[in-house]
C-alpha cells in the first residue's frame, strides 16, 4: 500500500519510460510493489570490465528497497555498488499465447524494471533484518523454524540495498491479437494456455525422515496465487 505522503506512481522516468507497446506500461507503486512481492528471483544488471552481466539472485522487498545478497567478493554486486546504481528486474510468467500466425504469438506476463542507488549494508542489526525478511519472503514462517546465521556467517556473507527510486511494470493479459485473414482460418486453434506454479510433494532429508512436514510448506503459497 501507499503510505501517506508516498508518490503513487514511481515514473515515468528517464530510464524507466516504456515506449514500445506503452499502453502496457503502469507506473503504480502498488502494481510494481505487488510483483516484487509475488516474485522472489531477479536479475541484476551491470556492467563487469566494460561487459554487461546480468546476475539471477534472490531477493526481498522491504519498504522501498530490495536486498540483495551473495558473497563479499561478488564481483557483480560489487561493480554495482561501485556504479552507485543499479537496474533490477522481475518477470512472472502467466500463459502461452497461441495465435493462428506464428508472428502474432506472444507470452502473457508481468514484469518490473527498478533502477536507484546501491550501497553495502554495514549495520549488523539491518543485515540480520534483511537475511531474515529474505527468507520470509522465500518461505513465510520458515525464521521460526531455522537456526539464525552465526556472526562468523554474518561476516561471511554480503548485503546490498538498493533504493527504488524508480521503476515500472509491463502487463500483458489476454488472448491472441490475430490479424482478421488469420482469424477466418478456422481449422487451427488459438487461444490461451495460463501457466500456474504448483509445489509438489515435500522430500525430506534422508537425516530428518520422522521430523513433521511444516504446515507451511504443505500449504506453501506465494502472493497473488488464487
Amino acid at each position: 500500500m501507499t503510505a501517506p505522503g508516498q508518490p503513487a506512481v514511481l515514473g515515468p522516468g528517464k530510464l524507466t519510460k516504456v515506449r514500445r507497446l506503452a499502453e502496457r506500461a503502469s507506473y503504480d507503486r502498488e502494481l510494481v510493489y505487488s510483483v516484487l512481492d509475488e516474485a522472489f528471483i531477479c536479475h541484476v544488471a551491470t556492467l563487469l570490465n566494460g561487459e554487461p552481466v546480468a546476475l539471477p539472485t534472490a531477493y526481498a522487498r522491504v519498504d522501498d528497497a530490495i536486498y540483495l545478497h551473495g558473497a563479499p567478493a561478488n564481483a557483480t554486486l560489487e561493480r554495482a555498488v561501485g556504479a552507485g546504481m543499479v537496474s533490477v528486474t522481475v518477470t512472472l510468467l502467466d500463459g502461452l499465447v497461441l495465435a493462428r500466425s506464428t508472428f502474432h504469438h506472444s507470452i502473457n506476463y508481468r514484469s518490473v524494471v527498478v533502477f536507484g542507488p546501491v550501497s553495502v549494508v554495514t549495520s549488523s542489526d539491518e543485515k540480520r533484518r534483511a537475511l531474515e525478511k529474505l527468507v520470509e519472503h522465500i518461505v513465510p514462517g520458515r525464521s521460526r523454524d531455522a537456526r539464525a546465521p552465526t556472526e562468523a556467517e554474518l561476516r561471511a556473507t554480503a548485503v546490498v540495498k538498493v533504493e527504488i527510486a524508480e521503476a515500472s511494470a509491463k502487463v500483458r493479459t489476454g488472448g491472441p491479437s490475430d490479424d482478421a485473414e488469420d482469424v477466418a482460418i478456422s481449422r487451427i486453434w488459438a487461444g490461451q494456455l495460463p501457466l500456474k506454479w504448483a509445489p509438489q510433494d515435500p522430500v525430506p532429508d534422508e537425516d530428518c525422515p520422522d521430523v513433521a512436514v511444516p504446515d507451511y510448506i504443505a500449504g506453501y503459497r506465494r502472493p497473488g496465487w488464487d
